[in-house]
């Protein structure tokens, strides 16, 4: 059994690090949290990855994806930093070059549903980097963000899926397992899938992981210190445990 993933969160906007909530972006100010400075993003994304003792971080380039601008030359210096962690970006790619450049800096391209104007898009994306990209399929309380075939059609999706719930972000309200273990049951065999949205401590991980998640994208929690180091590594040795004494 592989390790349950805690992917530590990083939103970008205008060079800081910003406090996302319920995705009103327009809302979003600079975080205030006990691990660093908002204006340091690269300090802060080590501080978040040793945390969570994280082997992937996740990066929400919010002006790529509201198209005001970018971080890529940030989204680089932060991979410098962590040579040792697969650096999850979202930038609102929707073509196959912008996909091909981001691979060719050793990011991983996270493809956010409500970016996709078509299926077409996305069909361009896969045919050019076929399972390198990670698909975040994006809810608001209106429904599904993005073109209707791909949430109705698992074979589109590729191995690695975000179940993203956007009113919950930073809500402290708890992760949307419903609507993980709906994606779940659509989902082909062996399928990853991180729960994003709500995330409030140790036992939302417990729970998320009995819904089937490989993993869960988290940020409040790992700022506030809802989720610390030492009870993450201990809901891991839980796991293993309970995986050697079920195993024949």
């Amino acid at each position: 059994m592989r390790d349950f993933s805690v992917i530590p969160v990083l939103d970008l906007m205008d060079g800081q690090v910003v406090h996302g909530k319920a995705g009103a972006r327009e809302t979003y100010r600079p975080i205030q949290t006990p691990l660093g400075s908002a204006d340091d993003p690269v300090a802060l994304a080590s501080a978040l990855v040793d945390r969570a003792d994280a082997g992937e971080l996740y990066i929400a380039d919010l002006d790529a994806i509201e198209r005001t601008g970018d971080h890529l030359s940030l989204c680089r210096r932060i991979k410098a930093a962590l040579p040792d962690t697969q650096v999850w970006v979202d930038a609102g790619l929707t073509g196959a070059e912008p996909v091909r450049l981001c691979l060719e800096e050793g990011l991983t391209p996270i493809i956010g549903s409500e970016s996709l104007g078509d299926l077409a898009q996305w069909a361009s994306i896969c045919a050019a980097a076929g399972d390198d990209v990670v698909l975040s399929l994006d809810f608001d309380q209106a429904g599904f963000r993005g073109p209707e075939m791909l949430l109705a059609d698992a074979k589109l999706w590729p191995s690695r899926i975000i179940v993203m719930t956007l009113g919950a972000v930073g809500s402290n309200a708890g992760p949307d397992i419903a609507k993980l273990a709906e994606i779940g049951n659509q989902a082909r065999a062996g399928t990853a899938l991180y729960a994003a949205g709500g995330i409030r401590g140790v036992e939302d991980l417990d729970v998320a992981a009995g819904a089937g998640a490989s993993g869960a994208l988290v940020a409040t929690a790992l700022h506030r210190g809802a989720l610390t180091q030492k009870e993450i590594a201990a809901f891991r040795r839980r796991r293993r445990l309970s995986a050697s004494n079920t195993t024949p």
